[in-house]
């Protein structure tokens, strides 16, 4: 593994302010983050009120006719020319992701240009809110009658989004919400406030009309009581698995998607192509430092592949670049902080009192922590259980197919599960007995075209996000009866 720590140089911090109306609002709360690899502050971010929410939200109740009330053709053209802007920007936007999360520049351009094309995506949505006859002469009582179902905007969306891919998934939220016609109150991340600020303002020069797109910054309490008010009528939310619960309790009735966390689950069985699987696994692991809720982390190798596997996972591992996240050469920067730095090393240290083998990396240095290959675990260490958000893979032989499959409905979780198999029956019978919103097969966990209906089942999440599946989501169907 290649190093990187290079000599400190000063740039200007950034001021983020919410977006209310429109305007910029500052504030005198201000909180200053400080980029994960130099520690300088690279940001200034005016924390809102509860005052700010308020007023957010009346100018997203006002805003609500006047969105409702764009034709497709219309939401179509504004989503176009928003996914425009943002290509356009991308050389600014993904510099300032890189800066504030710590972000390698080369997954941040490719974020963008993900990001772009869900936009673009959400444009055809908006043209294709399809309403469905609904047959009543089934019913002796129906028959002569017509029934049709027509689908209308929901209402306020609230937004909330996580550091660690701030510009596409604000985009699955954003997006969908303005091609069903909604207005949309994003919640940003404080690591990553004025790459918002900056994708909020594209959207605003792309001519979303007033109040159809809020932007606040602040605390835990203001996301609280954002999903906590009844005017809100739709929550998208992507982050931690106790704050999904929180929310999915307080929503009731109230719609919502919920992206939460998994522990990648990935297997590379017997009759795998382990040359190809190797690279994929670490890419998948180690990518974004590990700060992915779909990241490789518990990788299940058969035990007729395990060495060979293990020493090609290992070679690879060692050419990957840590270093300066501006560096277009760097594989993997810093986690977001020094806390999520220091839980790493600990649970790793854990590990290692419990027994485990590190074959290379567990070390840090500040937030840069070394990406690391761990054998010989027990199912109750913190890297195995829980999710590490870390770049840590753990490495785990098995003879039988079940004992795997046994583990992984223990966990209670089910986001993805790679399988790397030539065997269609061993594909089919994951699909079958393990609860897990997709089968990666001859994938690993990582694996999200944009398109594809992403999210969880069980502890993992509820809903799936894609923008077909979430303007659907953001629309609801009344029934229009000839009887």
């Amino acid at each position: 593994m290649q190093t990187d720590n290079a000599p400190a140089k000063r740039e200007t911090a950034n001021s983020a302010m919410s977006r209310i109306g429109d305007d910029w609002i500052s504030s005198e709360q201000i909180f200053e983050w400080r980029e994960p690899f130099r520690s300088q502050v690279a940001t200034k971010v005016h924390f809102a009120d509860l005052a700010d929410l308020d007023r957010a939200l009346d100018v997203a109740v006002a805003a609500r006719p006047v969105v409702a009330g764009l034709p497709g053709h219309d939401r179509a053209r504004i989503l176009r020319r928003a996914s425009a802007l943002l290509g356009e920007r991308t050389p600014q936007i993904a510099s300032v992701m890189s800066r504030e999360t710590g972000k390698a520049i080369s997954d941040a351009n490719q974020e963008l240009s993900r990001a772009v094309e869900v936009l673009g995506f959400c444009a055809e949505e908006a043209i294709r809110i399809e309403g469905r006859h609904i047959p009543l002469d089934g019913s002796a009582l129906g028959v002569g009658k017509v029934a049709i179902g027509l689908r209308f905007p929901i209402g306020i969306v609230a937004g909330i989004v996580p550091f660690n891919a701030p510009v596409n998934l604000a985009c699955h939220k954003i997006g969908p919400a303005l091609a069903a016609g909604n207005p949309i109150v994003i919640k940003a991340p404080p690591q990553a406030a004025y790459t918002l600020q900056l994708l909020v303002q594209a959207c605003v020069d792309a001519g979303f009309p007033t109040g159809a797109i809020g932007l606040l910054h602040g605390d835990a309490e203001v996301g609280r009581a954002l999903v906590r008010d009844p005017r809100v009528e739709f929550i998208s939310f992507t982050g931690s698995a106790g704050v999904g619960a929180e929310i999915k309790a307080v929503a009731g009735t109230r719609g919502c998607i919920l992206e939460l966390g998994g522990v990648g689950p990935t297997i590379v069985h017997s009759d795998a192509e382990i040359e190809k699987a190797a690279p994929i696994c670490a890419q998948a692991g180690f990518r974004l430092a590990g700060q992915s809720c779909a990241s490789v982390q518990n990788l299940f190798v058969h035990e007729d592949i395990a060495d060979d596997f293990t020493s090609r996972i290992l070679a690879f591992t060692k050419t990957l670049k840590l270093g300066d996240p501006a560096d277009p050469r760097t594989n993997l920067g810093p986690v977001i902080d020094e806390h999520a730095a220091a839980r790493i090393t600990s649970w790793l240290a854990e590990a290692r009192e419990g027994g485990a083998k590190v074959l290379c990396g567990g070390r840090r240095h500040g937030t840069m922590v070394e990406p690391t290959l761990v054998t010989n675990v027990s199912t109750d260490m913190m890297i195995v259980c829980r999710e590490v958000f870390g770049p840590v893979i753990v490495l785990r032989r098995y003879r039988e197919l079940e004992e795997v499959f046994e583990w992984i409905r223990g966990t209670g979780l089910g986001l993805n599960c790679g399988l790397f198999t030539a065997a269609h029956a061993v594909a089919l019978r994951a699909v079958r007995e393990l609860r897990c919103a997709s089968i990666i097969v001859n994938g690993a966990t990582a694996f999200r075209p944009d398109q594809l209906p992403y999210g969880g089942l069980r502890g993992s999440g509820y809903g799936r996000e894609s923008p077909r599946d979430t303007v659907r989501a953001m629309t609801e169907e009344r029934l229009l009866v000839f009887a």
